[in-house]
């Protein structure tokens, strides 16, 4: 592939992952919308969203989606374990540790990514993207007042589990270009949601409820997962792991304009870094370099 292509596929894969990073960051203002106990709605997120996904795939693949699974393999396996995982570890995060504490762990993730990227991939990101994800975990820390709370550890830890679990996410995918992982973040969708199940209680929404908890599964979690899937491959894994920290500042400003919730001025600051961090990262745009798959 010439590097002009490469660098076309780079800057569709950020516009992918910029729209993921957007669909994500409405889970604060669906949470505040449907008014059921968490792990209800965790149930009917992740199924509405693994249907989504699977109905995109049938479309995409056209008879070939039992071939389409058994093409992702171990790596497609365990980026659905890690990712259904991931999601729990991040619910319990915040019942066992505050808020501001969890945000600032998940705005570790590009380090951690990098970290990893480099050890399986042999991925070394330059600079640029290294100190704009130095700034965005900065800008994180601005807008929750430099979480460090005492009393959280068992919070923290899984929050810092959900972080190691999403890092591995990303470069598996970005290990498979070739491979589509729609299947596999298909099949996370509702393993989450068996997960979760026992702990759930479907049956007891309304019509309503039902009717936003599938708005919920399809428009946030299963559209974010397929765009994710489908622009990890495309840029190096710190830079996307980079752009989802958007989600944090994006998730702030859906629930101000929905709701009126006025964000603190540190919470605007804060916002405001982690933007400029990925606009100055995607602005400074470097030719792509292949990367090397290694093993994990």
């Amino acid at each position: 592939m010439s590097n002009n292509r490469q660098n076309k596929s780079a800057w569709l894969g950020t516009a992918l992952l910029a729209a993921s990073a957007a669909a994500y960051s409405s889970g604060g203002f669906y949470t505040r919308l449907v008014d059921v106990d968490a792990w209800t709605m965790l149930f009917w997120r992740g199924l509405f969203g693994g249907l989504l996904l699977f109905v995109v795939l049938a479309y995409r693949e056209r008879g070939r989606v039992v071939r389409a699974i058994l093409d992702i393999g171990r790596d497609g396996l365990l980026t659905a374990l890690c990712s259904a995982v991931a999601t729990v570890c991040f619910l319990n995060a915040l019942k066992l540790s505050s808020v501001a504490d969890v945000l600032v762990i998940d705005a570790t993730i590009p380090f951690v990514t990098a970290g990893m990227a480099w050890l399986v991939l042999g991925e070394r990101e330059d600079r640029i993207t290294l100190m704009a994800t130095l700034a965005a975990l900065l800008g994180v820390a601005v807008m929750t007042g430099f979480a460090g709370a005492d009393g959280h550890l068992a919070g923290n830890l899984l929050a810092f589990a959900m972080a190691v679990l999403m890092a591995m996410v990303l470069v598996l995918i970005r290990r498979n270009p070739g491979i589509s992982m729609l299947p596999a973040v298909g099949l996370s969708a509702l393993l989450c949601a068996l997960i979760v199940l026992p702990f759930a209680r479907p049956l007891s929404v309304s019509g309503q409820e039902l009717f936003l908890l599938g708005l919920f599964g399809t428009s946030q979690f299963g559209l974010g997962l397929l765009l994710l899937a489908l622009g990890t491959p495309l840029v190096s894994a710190t830079r996307g792991a980079l752009i989802g920290v958007l989600q944090t500042p994006l998730g702030t400003l859906w629930v101000w304009l929905a709701f009126g919730e006025t964000p603190a001025a540190a919470t605007l600051a804060g916002g405001a870094i982690v933007l400029a961090a990925v606009v100055v990262d995607v602005a400074a745009r470097r030719p792509v370099v292949p990367n090397q798959a290694g093993s994990l």
